[in-house]
Formats: C-alpha cells, sequence, structure tokens
C-alpha cells in the first residue's frame, strides 16, 4: 500500500532545479552568469585556510566536540555580539550549529509541531518554508509588497497571530528582497510577540554585508529578548567558508536546553575544524568583514547602473547579497521566464514563486558571487532576452 509522506510533499531544493536550467545552457551567449545561489565567489583569507587545514590536523578534533558548539567558539561569537549590540550576551546563550539552516531547523523543532503555525512573510526564504512543510508545521504567509519595501506591518502580524501560532520569521538583511528592517520595526514586532505569547525568530545570515558593521537592531538589549527573540547566524558568508557549515543561534536559556536535544540527533556537533579556526577570525578578520561588505556595496551600485536602462526590468529591493527585480513578461510564470534565461541566455536567477504566493512577477538575483563587468554582461543579456526585442527579431 503505497503512501504520501509529509517529506515527500515538500517542493524540489530550489538550487537544484536552477542548475537543472543552467546545465542545458549551450554557452551561445559566453560563460554562464550563475545568479541562483547566494554564495562568496573569493576563497577564504590565507591565514583562516591555513588555520582550518591545520586545525583538521590535529587528534583531538577528530573527535566528537560538546553539541551546543566548542566553548572558545561560543565565547568568542558571545563576545562579539556583545560589542556590535552594546548588549550582553552571556556564552551560555549560544548553540553553534552545522550552518544556519540547521539553527533554523532546530530552533523550529523546539519551537512547533505537527499542527502548530508558524508566520513568514511572504516573500520567504525557500528552506524555511520547506523545513516547515517535514514537520507538519503550518507555514503561514503574511504577504508584503514591494510599495512598503517588503517590509511587515505589525498590525497585519498581530491579525494573523491565533492560539496555534509559536513563532514569527523575519530575516533581515532579508532574502530575497535585500530589504534592510529598521530597529524600531523590529522592536515593535519584538514587543508585539512577547504580548502574544509567540517567539520572534530573527535570521541575521547577512548582517556582515551592513555599511561600516553597524548595530542591526538593539533587540538583545530589551526585556522580552530572553524569553521571545531568538538570533540566527550564518559564519558561511561572512568569512567565506560555507562548504565548512557552521551557524550560530542565541536564545533563551529554557529554548537552548531543549536545542542540545535536536542537534544532537541532527549531527551531534558541528564541524570542529572550523570551530577551532573561527574564534580567532572573529578577533583578526574585522578588515575582511568591512572589504567584503564593501565590495558586495559597489556590486549593488553596479546592478543599479547596468539596470537603470533596461525597458521592461524594474529593481523593488536590493540590499546584501540580493536584488528583487519585476521582469516585463507580464503573466508569464516567473519559474518559464527564469528557465528560458538560464537555457537560452545563460542567466541563472530563481524565479520568485520559489519564495512564495504572489510573487510571479518577480525573480531573484544573488549578485554577491558575481565580479562587475560580469553584472554589465547579465544586463546586455537580459536587453537581449526582452519582450520587445524579441518582438522585433
Amino acid at each position: 500500500m503505497s503512501r504520501t509522506t509529509r517529506l515527500a510533499r515538500v517542493s524540489v531544493p530550489p538550487i537544484a532545479q536552477a542548475g537543472r536550467w543552467a546545465a542545458l545552457y549551450d554557452g551561445r551567449h559566453g560563460p554562464l552568469a550563475d545568479c541562483s545561489q547566494a554564495v562568496p565567489n573569493r576563497p577564504p583569507p590565507p591565514e583562516l585556510a591555513e588555520r582550518l587545514a591545520r586545525a583538521a590536523l590535529e587528534p583531538a578534533i577528530a573527535r566528537y566536540g560538546d553539541i551546543l558548539g566548542d566553548p572558545a567558539l561560543r565565547a568568542a561569537y558571545a563576545a562579539h555580539v556583545s560589542a556590535r549590540y552594546g548588549a550582553p550576551v552571556d556564552p551560555a546563550r549560544v548553540a553553534i550549529t552545522s550552518g544556519c539552516n540547521q539553527a533554523f531547523f532546530a530552533a523550529m523543532l523546539a519551537l512547533a509541531g505537527p499542527g502548530d503555525a508558524v508566520i513568514l512573510p511572504a516573500p520567504w526564504y525557500f528552506n524555511h518554508q520547506m523545513t516547515l512543510d517535514m514537520l507538519g508545521v503550518d507555514a503561514r504567509a503574511l504577504p508584503l509588497d514591494a510599495a512598503s519595501g517588503f517590509l511587515p506591518d505589525p498590525a497585519a502580524l498581530d491579525a494573523l497571530i491565533d492560539e496555534r501560532t509559536r513563532a514569527v520569521v523575519l530575516v533581515s538583511p532579508n532574502n530575497p528582497t535585500g530589504a534592510v528592517y529598521p530597529d524600531a520595526l523590529l522592536a515593535d514586532i519584538l514587543a508585539l510577540c512577547a504580548r502574544r505569547g509567540v517567539v520572534l525568530v530573527l535570521d541575521e545570515t547577512y548582517r556582515d554585508f551592513l555599511a561600516e558593521e553597524a548595530r542591526p537592531h538593539s533587540l538583545f538589549g530589551r526585556r522580552e529578548a530572553e524569553d521571545h527573540l531568538v538570533a540566527l547566524y550564518s559564519f558561511s558568508k561572512t568569512y567565506a567558508i560555507p562548504g565548512h557549515r557552521v551557524g550560530a543561534l542565541i536564545g533563551g536559556a529554557a529554548l537552548v536546553a531543549e536545542l542540545e536535544k535536536a542537534i544532537d540527533c541532527i549531527q551531534i556537533c558541528a564541524p570542529r575544524p572550523a570551530q577551532a579556526a573561527l574564534p580567532w577570525a572573529i578577533e583578526a578578520l574585522g578588515d575582511f568583514r568591512r572589504a567584503s561588505a564593501a565590495e558586495i556595496g559597489r556590486r549593488g551600485e553596479a546592478i543599479r547602473d547596468a539596470f537603470a536602462p533596461l525597458s521592461g526590468w524594474r529593481i523593488r529591493q536590493i540590499g546584501a547579497y540580493f536584488a528583487y527585480v519585476e521582469h516585463p513578461f507580464g503573466d508569464e510564470p516567473s519559474a518559464a521566464v527564469a528557465a528560458r534565461l538560464a537555457e537560452a541566455f545563460g542567466v541563472v536567477v530563481l524565479p520568485g514563486s520559489f519564495f512564495g504566493p504572489g510573487q510571479e512577477r518577480f525573480l531573484r538575483i544573488a549578485f554577491a558571487n558575481v565580479e562587475e563587468p560580469a553584472i554589465r554582461e547579465i544586463a546586455r543579456r537580459l536587453a537581449l532576452a526582452s519582450p520587445a526585442l524579441d518582438a522585433s527579431a
């Protein structure tokens, strides 16, 4: 007797789907321009690479580590967050995870179960929605619109919370739109979550690409944070080590105790060579972080300049790693548009449909892994693909 599992109902991984489209490109317009995945396009600094290699040779590092992370990394990360946010964070509130996706998965295991609901603003990060589907948790969409800059409205959010709601998930700087949420808005939403008895889960994977390492928000200093805030982070983008899979979570003491159970069953501990090298990196690589942020900022400006003369293409939001772009193909499904751009023009982007309901007019361009000349080339190919030129060809 056949049976459909929850996993069978989860969508195909979007990056894998984009890779299949890209594989059909024949090279007619030049090299593939892959803007599908948010990944650094340069290696980690040589000093960090050397420390990673040395750590991998240490016999003690080949053993299991503490479930919640090596004490040195938990302490170094807590000190860094305390200094940057101007609020004390105890290392006991830190969990080190195998990437930020695992941090989110473990947090959802701790916070919600089948039949519960978690609110995701739409457009949402697809792995968040996929995780909730796997766990049997209702991913409740909070629609956002371009006119607001894709920022959530607290009143609309309040109206969605009911007795089944366990958490609200925000991403800032946002994936897929790039929007940076103002501190006052985040504070209002944290206060709302505390009043309604739910948890705010804030994914800050891209926070190190804010200009001059600005303080992203004041939430850690607010009294509601202990019981109603979970903050997620990824070392991957900042230090150009996505393959090493190290993320972090800051939460209240009760939640972290629950996370230990989840992490022990998912992977036991995060990869330890990177855990050994990162305490040094957090302290020593401030210049590298700032230089990376400045370079990404320049690429964002290059995207704005390249799109300015394009007919029909409109950047609706941009920031950190992403430009969220309105395409000129009317009612054509965004997945069909993205597939054609990849297969015929060698420009690989993700369709808005991957990011939730109401997103068919949009494409996400992850520009952090392409140099400025490639950005200009992408714009040239998009002009070739425009409906007006197609009609006159």
